[in-house]
Formats: C-alpha cells, structure tokens, sequence
C-alpha cells in the first residue's frame, strides 16, 4: 500500500516531473520541479493553496515522479504528458472554435487531401492548424491545381471517368488510369509541401522533366517546369511569413469574472495585427495571473506553427528563462518573454486585456443574467453555478424511476444528465424516493469528485412541494452536508410559476427566469418519463416472449433486433417472422397466436 508519508521522504533533490494519481489510478495532475523533494512536499504541507489544488490534493491516492538531467528537460516531459493524458486539475488549453487543418486519409487506397476542424486518432496525416480557413483552402487550392489527386469524397470503381477527370483535374484511380504507386508517389510530395521540405519534389521534378525533355514531350516538360516554379514561390512566401521581424509579436491579455478566466491573444506581423484568439477557463478565479499565463505559454506555444520573437505580458512570470530557452529552440531564434512598461506595446497590453474583459462579459452576458438573478432572490452566499433537479416518474407504484439533469451557469447541459432506478422503495412514495436518489448522487461526489457526478451542487430543486424539499433536505443532512433545495411550482398551464423554500414561501420569478427554470423542469420532466417508458416497455416485451414455448434469450433477442418492439413482432406475418433465424415456421403461428390473445 502506497504510504504518502513515506514516499515523501524518498523523493530525490533533483530536477523532474511528478504525476498525481487518484485511486483509481487516473492522472490527475502533472508538474515539473527544480526539486522533487521540495516541489512535491509543498502540496501535503498545511499552507495557503489555490481552491483547485486543494481539490487535487485531496483526491490524490499516490503519485510518481520522472527524474530528468535538468529543468528544461523537466519543462519538455511535463508539457508532452500534459497533452497527452489530460488532466482533470491542469490548466488545459480549449479554444472556442476550431482552427483549420489539411487532412490526408493514409488508410484510403488512393488518399484524398481536404480540410477539416477534427482532428482524429485515425491514422491520417494533419498539417496546421492554419490561422484562418482562407490560409487553408488557399494552400489546398494550389495542391488540387498542381497535383492531381482524386477529389471526390467517397471512392468507387467506375466505368467512365468524372468531369474532374476530364479536365484534367483528377488522375483517374477510380477507371484503373493510375496505379497505387504512382498515386502514392503524388500524396508523398504533397506531404514534403506541407512539411516545407522541397528537396524531394525538387528532385524527382527535375528527373521528370528531363525524361519528358528526352521523349520530346516538350508540353509535358514544360507543365512540370511551372509546377516546380510554382511550388518554389509558394514555399519562398512561407518561409518569409516564418522570417519574424521585430515587429511580430504576440500580445497576451487576461480578464477575470466570478465564472471563469478568459486569455486574448493578439498576433501582431510586420506592424499589423493578422490574428486575434480567445480561450477560456474555468475554476482559475482564485489563481494568480502569473501562474495562468505560465501554464497557457508553454500549452499553447508547444504546437505552434509559427513563433514570434517576441512575448508582450503584463506581469513578470515564473521560470521566464526557462520558457525562453525552450521557446528558443523550437524556434531555432532568440524568443523573448518581455514585461512592457510603457509606450506602443504597453497600449497594446492594455488593448488585449480590454478585448478579454470584453469577450467574457459577451459571453457571459445571458448566463450571468441567469445566475446572478437567482443568487439574488434566493439570497444565496454564492453563485449558483451548477443546479440539479429531481423529478421520480412510476405508474401506480411500479418502475419507480428518477431522474436527475443539472442547469450549468444558467443553460441546461444534458451530457450531465443521470438516470436512477428506485431501488429502496416499494409502492407510491415520491418524497421517500427523493430522500433515496439525492443520498446516493450526492456520496458519488464524497468518494471522488472527478468521477461522472463531478462536484457538488449549489443548490438542488425538486418538482414537487414541502414534502420533496423535507426529504430531500433530510438525506443532505444525514451525510453532514449544506445544500440548499428549493421546490419547483407549476400553475395551470403547466409552467413553472414559482419556487417554494422549505418555510412554504413561495418565491416570485420574472418572466426571463421563468422561461429558463420551466425549460428546465421539463427538461427533467422529460428524461424521468421516458426512462420510465423504457423499462416499463422492456419489461412487458420480455415477460410476454418469456411466455412463449420455444422462445429463449437468443431468439427473443433476434426477434428485437428485427422487429424492435412487441407491436413490431405482432404486425409482421408469419413468413416475416419465419425469416428471422431460429424462427421456424410452426414457431411464427405460436408467436402470433401468442401476441393476438
């Protein structure tokens, strides 16, 4: 059994990466460190930490560590197993759209090159991602225009060549007018394009137009020529775009809200700025800025493309050194973290940081309406950010289901939906099998916060009255937990019109919060019925087939996969039925003699 206490004491003081594990043995957060021994010990110290990391710290079950030769290795192992396992408690870059990327299908037998937002671990070969979708279509228009590959989406054998084919704009796979090897041989050098590796396609270009030369193929030789002066110029052009001038740099701005952390990036080339991104995070609120624009440098730089020579932050960073040196390399130049504190690019800082105020409030706009709203007339201490309603569906006291959806910062998130089967309670008892179903959810997050229930709510609202809130306040206390619950009431129309607090007070909403917690409710609503349904239809199906001589689990399968429901099997014909393997004849009539009663 792994003893933190003790494995604290053999950590080296040496340079490295350390991994924190939970139970299960999931990664849950990755580190580098000048020191093992000292970095790994600050975390099971009782000092001062960020809200996130004493949420890691608290899930961790053991750890491992990576020692390295020195710190800029550390800095390099730490970034690649970031990217590669995710973890739940880094800082992980998301980008709110997706960038462009050309995508080659290694796995088709004659690929096609095309663009994409996806990418897939499907064995294909990605080249970007390109800064806008006119950069991408630019490059895969040139490739279509000097390189003939198949565009078509779908290949198919043909009789007839296409219209593409025709004009000369596809080399003909699908009608046997090319072999794999010679198709091949195109996708490699469209490949050593897109890698800005030109020597290659220099190369075989050059014996290509000397064998058309020597065949007096002059046409043909004079074809390849502009292609190689084509392919020439269009690298010339990106490799001035790589040729950094002083004047290209990156601005990074962060702002701030109760909700989450957004960082705007400016790219500024030759005096202008090409390119504007936003990323956004969440549960960063009480990190400090520094520490999250150390973390985003080194995830978002580490695929970069193109590096600039310059890095404009507000605020000195952690191991700036350490990241110029890094950046340094990759870029094969001098990259520079710089603090500017007056002039051009201090306007510029200041300009960046004022977008990401800008964008967050934006895109917070209609949630934070939402959120506030609600921590106001609830006079909440904070905001409720993530709700969970509860609702129990059955008939008449059989296939007690319930059903549980959260209202994530003022929108409903079904992906977070969960479904429970009533497992103490026998018979109509709706305030009982409330208190059973929110005691259960709610010890998934004692055991482990990062599995599929995550946190803890804010607040949990219940459909129902007095009797659903009691219950549901009674099972939240026999685990020593405080959450408030507020009841949903409907009026006539089947809208919610209020909210009822434990004291039967009932709490007037306005018109916008009406919309969004009746949406709700029947969002809820919906999910318990229809996991209702199922079962109850599930378990009509197999009790009425269980029924039937000759029918056991395999053929009761069989008939379900064919026909789906009862009433399928009942509607098709004896002949239909028969066709169903297994199924005879003789069995068919006893199965609609069966099902006709």
């Amino acid at each position: 059994m792994f003893n933190i206490e003790k494995e604290l004491k053999k950590l080296p003081d040496k340079p490295g990466v350390y991994i924190m594990k939970d139970k299960d043995d999931h990664i849950i957060y990755v580190g580098k460190a000048i020191s093992l021994r000292k970095r790994v010990r600050q975390y099971f110290r009782k000092n001062r930490k960020t809200k996130r990391i004493e949420n890691m710290v608290s899930l961790v079950d053991h750890f491992e560590y990576i020692v390295t030769d020195n710190e800029s290795e550390a800095l390099i192992l730490e970034c690649n197993l970031i990217k590669k396992n995710m973890p739940k408690f880094n800082v992980l870059l998301k980008d709110d759209k997706t960038y462009p990327y050309i995508k080659i299908d290694m796995k088709s037998k004659f690929p096609n090159v095309y663009l994409t937002r996806k990418i897939l671990n499907d064995g294909a070969k990605y080249y970007g991602p390109y800064a806008s979708s006119g950069n991408a279509k630019e490059m895969l228009d040139f490739i279509n225009n000097y390189f003939q590959i198949r565009q078509c989406k779908n290949f198919k054998e043909r009789t007839r060549g296409c219209l593409n084919y025709q004009i000369k704009k596809c080399p003909g796979p699908c009608i046997g007018k090319i072999t794999e090897e010679e198709y091949h041989e195109q996708i490699v050098q469209i490949m050593s394009l897109l890698e800005g590796n030109i020597a290659r396609i220099e190369k075989v270009l050059d014996k290509e137009i000397r064998e058309a030369a020597n065949k007096l193929e002059f046409e043909k030789a004079a074809e390849l020529r502009d292609k190689k002066i084509a392919i020439q110029r269009v690298t010339e052009e990106k490799q001035k775009v790589s040729n950094i001038s002083l004047y290209d740099i990156d601005v990074i701005g962060i702002a701030k809200s109760e909700m989450q952390v957004c960082v705007e990036l400016f790219m500024i080339r030759d005096r202008k700025m090409v390119e504007r991104r936003h990323y956004f995070f969440e549960d960063l609120q009480d990190e400090k800025n520094k520490e999250i624009l150390y973390d985003f440098i080194k995830q978002y730089y580490m695929d970069s493309m193109v590096l600039p020579n310059k890095i404009m932050i507000k605020e000195e960073i952690e191991d700036k050194e350490l990241l110029e040196e890094w950046l340094s390399q990759m870029a094969g130049r001098k990259v520079e973290i710089k603090v500017p504190q007056k002039g051009e690019k201090l306007r510029l800082l200041e300009m960046a940081e004022k977008n990401a105020d800008i964008t967050l409030k934006n895109k917070e706009k209609e949630k934070v309406s939402t959120v506030m709203e609600l921590k106001e007339i609830l006079k909440l201490p904070k905001l409720p950010r993530k709700i969970e309603g509860y609702d129990i569906s059955n008939l008449a006291g059989k296939y007690i289901v319930s059903a549980m959806c959260v209202l994530k910062d003022g929108e409903v998130n079904k992906s977070l939906s969960r479904k429970f089967q009533i497992k103490t309670v026998l018979g109509q008892d709706d305030p009982r099998c409330i208190w059973e179903v929110i005691k259960r959810r709610l010890r998934h997050s004692m055991e482990r916060t990062d599995g599929p229930f995550g946190n803890f709510p804010d607040v949990i609202f219940v459909d129902g009255g007095i009797t659903q809130i009691k219950a549901a306040k009674q099972a939240i206390a026999e685990l020593g937990l405080s959450i408030p619950v507020y009841g949903m009431v409907k009026n006539s129309k089947h809208r919610t019109r209020a909210l009822l607090d434990e004291n039967r007070n009932e709490i007037a909403l306005t018109e916008e919060l009406m919309n969004v917690i009746t949406a709700f409710q029947d969002c809820i609503h919906d999910t318990a019925i229809n996991y209702h349904r199922k079962l109850r239809d599930k378990q009509i199906t197999e009790s009425t087939l269980n029924t039937i001589e000759g029918i056991g689990e395999v053929r009761k399968k069989e008939l379900l996969k064919r026909f789906g429901t009862i009433s399928g099997i009942k509607n098709a014909s004896c002949e239909q039925l028969a066709e169903v393997n297994g199924i005879t004849i003789e069995l068919a009539q006893r199965i609609k003699k069966t099902l006709e009663k």
